[in-house]
């Protein structure tokens, strides 16, 4: 098993994403492991801690901090994944809690300037992604253990942690208007996260509701990868 993130390939410089991963990896060495597991009620025993997110559950080694898939080890997972784990365990406030009023991106505190990218590279490419595709939306959503509430031709809260719940509205498109989809944050989010990681976020939801879909890749557009 791997115990670093850093790949080397001769004549070419460190990977940006690998390295941004490696120094995360080396500031979770550096947390008090024991008051995460308390902190996140996360499951863990004398090897690893677990945690779940979007439904899959990912292992931090204890004594390497390297981040893997439990069922699938040997996966290389996606730098905003990654990213998201280390950074919900470094940035979360001690007493952090969602207080349950769902806003939209750009009124998610500290988040308004990076809504047009928001825009350009998630909600786009999943409206044009499911758009003639409802029934395969739904059955993402149920997947993920989705809660139906009455918005849109799709709507659904799933949690991306135990306690860290989205809201992911669809609107199918038709001879007038194309389709629409749009993401709702808890407006405490950034109790938990950076405002920049709160995108990383946003990005594995539109990627895990394309893998269970079947419908297949569609995050080519929101992060790059560990390779």
């Amino acid at each position: 098993m791997r115990d670093s993130y850093i790949t080397q390939r001769e004549g070419k410089p460190v990977d940006h994403y690998e390295l941004t991963c490696e120094n995360w990896r080396n500031k979770f060495l550096e947390m008090d492991q024991e008051e995460l597991i308390r902190r996140f009620s996360l499951e863990a025993d004398e090897k690893a801690l677990y945690i779940p997110y979007f439904s899959q559950i990912y292992r931090i080694d204890r004594t390497t901090g390297m981040t893997t898939l439990t069922d699938d080890p040997e996966k290389r997972l996606k730098f905003n994944t990654i990213i998201t784990i280390y950074n919900l365990f470094y940035y979360a406030k001690p007493q952090a809690k969602v207080c349950g009023t769902f806003v939209p991106f750009r009124h998610v505190k500290r988040a308004a300037p990076f809504d047009p990218t928001f825009q350009r590279t998630i909600l786009k490419p999943l409206a044009q992604t499911f758009n003639g595709h409802i029934q395969e939306l739904e059955k993402a959503c149920l997947a993920l253990h989705g809660t139906p509430i009455s918005q849109g031709d799709v709507g659904y809260v799933i949690h991306a942690f135990p306690w860290m719940p989205l809201t992911v509205i669809f609107w199918d498109g038709d001879e007038e208007f194309d389709a629409q989809a749009n993401m709702l944050f808890d407006a405490e989010i950034t109790d938990f996260l950076h405002e920049e990681t709160v995108v990383c976020v946003a990005s594995d939801f539109a990627r895990r509701l394309g893998e269970e879909s079947g419908i297949g890749n569609i995050d080519h557009l929101m992060g790059g990868d560990i390779r």
